[in-house]
């Protein structure tokens, strides 16, 4: 799909889209809860419904009217899948499943798109091997074999929350285990997401210090009605609008959230008022749309940048590249991106949104301000679905084709 904008302004209200990281974590808790939950507020987005894939394949039954989910819980334990796991190309899907499909010592397949098996599982697989438990790994599967079992559990704090999350989803389930996170600990925040799904749920996961996890045994997760919050970090694509002349406003937000990415107004605050030194590794998922309005505005210095190369892209150095058809210096280190804004102006060329939601949204809020055409602008169904439906509701009027 290519989208082709003329320089204007939006105007108006727009709701925040639903989180996508609380609804993987919701979806998943009342899958593995007794009795029946309903989770309300859900996306249409592609890792969602991958999520409810993986559930379902997995002996959940779940039925869906809109933006509502009734769930069936059932006995992660015991559960037989039906057939393959499809993680598409969800990250957050397979890291979280891999846990699960390891509690019930049946042999479980997970599939997904070769961008996403590049990712780094490494992690999972040297827990398998020090548990002696089976993880083998193809161009686009993961096959593993149980069952999981009760412990100590050390992980790196500096590579994805993802693989923390997992664990804490499955351990509950098989007895009294501990979770150690080896310094430094970045994305702490992913992971008090996760302990807030699992206390909606009723288990009751404590940290005994700043690094150490504890999860009590004979632990079950209780069904319940919940509905999922928004997103900042999806609503700080709408919020950037406002850097760039536009006046919107973005409700729907809870000021009391746990989303890391809530720092994003700071950050652009900061952006406002200069060029700014700003570390995003608690908040990765920010940097395409802080490296774009830096390039609009005055500039910036962003660290803690080195997981952007694991995403769905390589994130600093494909905006790198886009960037440069605004006449934009960005300058990419080993765990830094300096963005130098010095002749800004309309792309000289088509933009390219490398099958990355964020790029393809970081390159829409720019075309707003100075036109342009982006193409691959379908990447958007990952997380957002209805972006580009919102931004016409905002008033941006594009030419789809």
């Amino acid at each position: 799909m290519q989208v082709t904008f003329t320089p204007q302004k939006a105007s108006g209200t727009v709701k925040a889209p639903p989180s996508k990281s609380m609804a993987h974590r919701l979806l998943i808790a009342a899958a593995m809860s007794e009795g029946t939950s309903v989770v309300h507020g859900l996306s249409g987005s592609e890792d969602v419904c991958a999520t409810l894939d993986c559930l379902a394949a997995l002996g959940v039954s779940y039925t869906r009217n809109g933006d509502t989910a009734t769930l069936c819980g059932t006995d992660m334990t015991k559960a037989v899948p039906s057939g393959d796991l499809y993680c598409r190309e969800s990250g957050s899907t397979l890291r979280f499943m891999i846990p699960i499909a390891l509690l019930s010592g049946n042999e479980v397949t997970l599939v997904g798109a070769p961008s996403l098996m590049k990712r780094p599982m490494g992690i999972y697989e040297d827990i398998c091997r020090e548990k002696g438990l089976c993880f083998a790994k193809k161009d686009n599967a993961i096959t593993v074999k149980g069952p999981l079992p009760a412990g100590e559990y050390v992980l790196p704090g500096d590579v994805s929350s993802q693989f923390i999350t997992g664990l804490l989803f499955a351990l509950p389930c098989v007895g009294e285990s501990r979770i150690r996170i080896l310094p430094p600990f970045e994305s702490r925040s992913y992971v008090d997401l996760t302990l807030s799904a699992l206390r909606d749920f009723g288990v009751a996961v404590e940290w005994e210090d700043a690094y150490t996890l504890f999860i009590p045994a004979n632990t079950r997760f209780t069904a319940r009605i919940c509905e999922v919050e928004g997103d900042y970090s999806n609503a700080a694509f709408l919020d950037a609008l406002n850097l760039l002349g536009s006046d919107v406003t973005v409700t729907g937000l809870r000021a009391d959230s746990l989303q890391g990415d809530r720092v994003y107004r700071d950050y652009f605050e900061a952006l406002k008022k200069g060029c700014p030194t700003l570390n995003i590794s608690d908040c990765p998922d920010l940097g395409p749309i802080l490296f774009a309005l830096a390039a609009a505005g005055q500039g910036g210095v962003f660290e803690g940048t080195r997981r952007l190369r694991i995403k769905e892209s390589d994130r600093a150095a494909v905006m790198a590249e886009e960037l440069a058809k605004f006449g934009t210096r960005v300058t990419v280190e080993e765990d830094r991106v300096t963005v130098d804004p010095n002749g800004f102006h309309a792309p000289t060329a088509p933009l390219f949104g490398h099958n990355d939601h964020r790029v393809v949204m970081s390159m829409a809020v720019l075309c707003t301000k100075v036109g342009g055409t982006v193409t691959g602008a379908e990447a958007v169904g990952k997380s957002y679905p209805d972006f580009f439906d919102d931004l016409k509701a905002l008033g941006v009027e594009t030419v789809v084709s």
